[in-house]
Order: C-alpha cells, then structure tokens, then sequence
C-alpha cells in the first residue's frame, strides 16, 4: 500500500517537472536580433597544411590521422675508440770493435765478441760473400754491431785502402763493399844515386818501384852497372791516388830526369791512361815507348839462369813481368800481329811484327781481344792482351821478348825499337809537354820544402 502511495508520488512530480520545462521553452521563443544569428552560424575556414619539405621520411605514413606518429631520434655517429700511436723504440745496440792481431783467425775474434758457433759461420758466409778470407791480415778491423739478445745486427770489416765489407743482418742477409772516393795527389822528390838507384829511390822517401820503369825506359841508353858511379841526381814526380794518409793502389809516374853529370834523360809519362811515354835526351825527343805492362815488377832480366820449373841453367830470352792475372798488356811499338796463338810452353802468344826484321814477343797471356787476328795493325799502347800462366809458368806473369832477325835481343838495352817507336808528334808539342813537365817538377820540389808538401786536386 506505502509502495503504491510512492510510485503514484513519483509519477505526479515528474508531471509537473515536464509541464514547467515546456512552459519555460515557450516563453522563450522571442525574435534574435539578426546580427547575433549570423555570429552563430560562422564557422572559421579551414586553414591549408604547409607543403612537407623534401626530406628523407624518418617514420612510415600512418593510416589513422588520429593517432601521432612517432619521431625516431637521430642516428648519432658511432665513436671507435684509438689507441695513440707512439714511435716504436729500437733496442740500444751494443758495439765491440778491435784489430785482428797476428795469428788470429775470424772465427776466434768472432767468438771473442761474444757469438756462438752458427752465428759466426752465417757471419763467415756473408763476409766471405764479397772478400777472400784467405787476405785477412793483422791490422783490419772487426766491428760487431749486436742487439741487447746477442743477435748481430751489423759486422764490417775494414781492410785494405780504407775499403770496408758491411753485412747486415736481418729478415735477409746483405752484403756489400763500401769503397771511399779516393782523391789524387801529386808528389815530388829527389834522390842522389850512391850504390843503385832503387836504393836512392828508398832513401829519397820516393816509391822504389820506379827503378824497374827507369829500367825498362833506359835500358836501351843507359847502362845502369857502368854508367852509375855515385854522385847522380834523379828527379821524379808522381801520384798518388789518396784515401786520408792512406795511399789507394799503386802510385803513377808522371816525370823523371836522370842527371849523368854529360847526359841528361827526361821522361814524360802520359796523364791520359795511354801508357806511352816520350824519352828526352839533353832536351830532345830521343824516343817514345809503351810499357808492355803498367807498373809491373820486373822479375827476371834477359840472360842465362836457373830455370824456375825444369831447375837446369838454360838462356831467357826475353825478359818477365810479374803482374796479377788479367792485368792489360800493351803494344811497345806499332806493328802487325804476325801470330795470334798457342805456341808450346809461351802458352797464349802475340807476336808482333814492327818493319822486316824486329818482333815483339807476349806469352803465358790469359786471354787475347776478340777480333785480334794475324795481319791486324797495332799502335803502340794498344790493347792486345791480358797477364796469366798458360804454358810453362810458375805464375801470373808476361814474357815479354825482342828479336831481331829471329835471334832473341835484350829488350831493355835493344834500340831497335826505338827506329819503329811512333814518333810522328810534333816536335814543338813534344817539346811544350817537356817544358810543362820541368815546370810543374820545380813547383812541386819547392813546396815539398813547406809544411804541407802536397797538392790536392
């Protein structure tokens, strides 16, 4: 009964709620002024999108416009980590050094500067490569460049003329021959013949080798055993090719005059490698020669002797120059090679034709100039063959002879040579070589009396 007593109360209040709200709607249905109608119905206009720039799409177009798209962060450049790089330091080398005294061998000195037994042979190897080991003697020097282990980095040996042999050691082993330049200096002396002239070349600090080329030069005008008596003047002028103090080779003579008191000989020797030399008596040309071998020792004269082989006493015909293998042999005198050959025990022989009845004989030669034949014309100073020992020889050498009329003369007092001698220089240019050579002698001998005696060129 309550229950329905409150349904029915409901019921009559939401009646009366309806009735006033459409009363109060049609109170308000009053005319809007016409301004305020038109402000309601605007509607802003839609504003244009702004053209996307021309750029790479950092995220993928999107269906829905109603959900953001979602921005990637940019890619940062990745960092790689670099460690500094600091100069690689080398290992301090050690260094020993010392002369090899007589006596020694290479593999105790080695041994010495602290090498075991396979290291010193690679080392052995690599010197042995570019130096015959045979030729060690007092005096070189070993240099032993080592690392902090023992290993050898670095050996060289100094030798002879400032000449020195580097080994480096390393990923492979290199050798070479490291040689100074040599510069040329030019000497002057002069000596007084008491006894024999090699003894007042010695004595005059002049290189006593020159005897044998006065010999061979004046063999044929001056009889050394009769005509020096004591109390002679010698004169020469020479170079020296110069490594500091040291002397490299052997030294060149460029002038000498032999003063006899009544005779006075001059010899100028070419500076142009030709080997031929002019001979001046009392100032006038008297003959040129070319020495068969420059600077050679003369090692047997012409006459009877012992024989160096067979041992009997026997005649030499002809005279021998000891020189090392493959030394250049030159023409004395112009002529045509009438034998190129073997011939017994000479060996290898050129023989030599100058007019109708002078030759010149070269035997024990190594080796002859292709396209030398017979019939060939030589000049004096040419090439016509090389020192060796084929036939009957005790060693390197040349056998150098002169016949005339196929009987064997002494080369060195013969002057047969002398009337087939070219001498078709000027006599004027003969006589300016004479007068430079006298001139440039007197400069030399006066600054060998100062300090400094020697000329560098």
């Amino acid at each position: 009964m309550k229950l329905r007593y409150l349904m029915a109360g409901i019921v009559t209040a939401g009646g009366l709620s309806a009735s006033v709200i459409a009363r109060s709607g049609t109170c308000s249905k009053e005319p809007v002024p016409p301004s305020l109608a038109e402000a309601a119905l605007w509607t802003p206009e839609a504003m244009p999108m702004p053209a996307p720039p021309e750029a790479p799409v950092l995220a993928p177009t999107l269906a829905r416009s109603d959900v953001a798209p979602m921005a990637s962060p940019p890619a940062l450049p990745s960092v790689v980590a670099v460690a500094p790089s600091l100069p690689r330091v080398e290992p301090s080398l050690r260094t020993w050094a010392r002369e090899i005294a007589a006596g020694e061998t290479l593999d105790a000195v080695l041994a010495e500067a602290g090498l075991d037994i396979p290291v010193r042979a690679e080392v052995a190897l690599a010197l042995a490569a570019e130096f015959d080991l045979r030729r060690l003697r007092p005096g070189h020097v070993l240099r032993v460049i080592t690392t902090p282990k023992g290993s050898p980095r670095r050996v060289v040996l100094e030798v002879d003329d400032g000449v020195r042999i580097v080994a480096i050691f390393g990923a492979q082993v290199a050798t070479r021959v490291v040689a100074p330049d040599p510069k040329a200096v030019i000497l002057a002396g002069e000596a007084r013949i008491e006894r024999s002239v090699f003894a007042a070349l010695d004595a005059g600090d002049i290189p006593a080798r020159f005897a044998v080329d006065l010999a061979q030069m004046l063999g044929g005008a001056v009889d050394f055993r009769r005509d020096i008596t004591g109390g002679e003047t010698l004169r020469m002028m020479w170079r020296e090719e110069r490594v500091g103090d040291n002397m490299v080779g052997q030294p060149d003579p460029i002038f000498a005059a032999l003063d006899l008191g009544d005779t006075l000989f001059e010899i100028v020797w070419p500076e142009d490698g030709s080997g031929r030399a002019t001979i001046y008596r009392d100032g006038v040309v008297m003959r040129v020669f070319a020495q068969p071998v420059k600077g050679a020792r003369l090692s047997s004269v012409f006459g009877r002797r012992s024989h160096p082989v067979y041992g009997d006493v026997r005649m030499h015909t002809g005279v021998d120059f000891a020189a090392a293998r493959g030394t250049p042999v030159y023409a004395t005198a112009p002529g045509r090679a009438s034998f190129v050959g073997s011939r017994g025990g000479y060996g290898r022989v050129v023989e030599i034709a100058h007019g109708s009845d002078t030759t010149t004989l070269y035997a024990h030669l190594s080796a002859v100039p292709n396209g030398l034949s017979q019939g060939d014309r030589v000049a004096a100073g040419d090439l016509i063959g090389r020192v060796g020992a084929t036939g009957t020889a005790t060693g390197p050498n040349l056998h150098y002879e002169v016949r005339v009329n196929g009987r064997p003369t002494d080369p060195l007092s013969d002057d047969r040579l002398a009337e087939a001698a070219d001498q078709a220089a000027d006599d004027a240019a003969a006589l300016d070589s004479l007068n430079n050579a006298r001139a440039r002698l007197e400069e030399r001998l006066v600054r060998a009396l100062a300090p400094d005696s020697t000329e560098r060129l």
